[in-house]
């Protein structure tokens, strides 16, 4: 049974796909490159995301061995000291293709503890 420390990182994980899926909308490239606001607000959650997924119990990562947990974890690095050299492109597609499956095993974790 996970702590609570461990749910509560499963819903900060929720909590910010969420927001960041809201963030972008339906923004192309091109606007979200232009929007300054909405790539801070992006970027903040998938921080906050990576700084969450430390706390997630090992025996929930490890049900899910598909979900890149370590890279996870290591991107808010780059977020907090690397900035200047995040790339829209990639964001996006951390945003379209990466959290989709998070979300996912996330929330299929949290109906293991409804």
């Amino acid at each position: 049974m996970p702590s609570d420390r461990a749910r509560d990182a499963l819903l900060d994980i929720r909590e910010n796909i969420l927001l960041a899926q809201g963030f972008l909308g339906n923004l192309t490239p091109e606007g979200f490159a232009a929007d300054t606001r909405t790539r801070y607000a992006v970027m903040r959650c998938l921080e906050i995301i990576s700084e969450a997924s430390r706390r997630v119990a090992a025996d929930i990562r490890d049900r899910h061995p598909g979900i890149p947990w370590s890279r996870i974890a290591a991107a808010g690095n780059v977020y907090r000291h690397e900035y200047k050299s995040i790339r829209d492109d990639l964001v996006l597609d951390t945003v379209h293709r990466a959290l989709p499956r998070l979300l996912e095993a996330v929330e299929v974790e949290l109906s293991r503890l409804a």
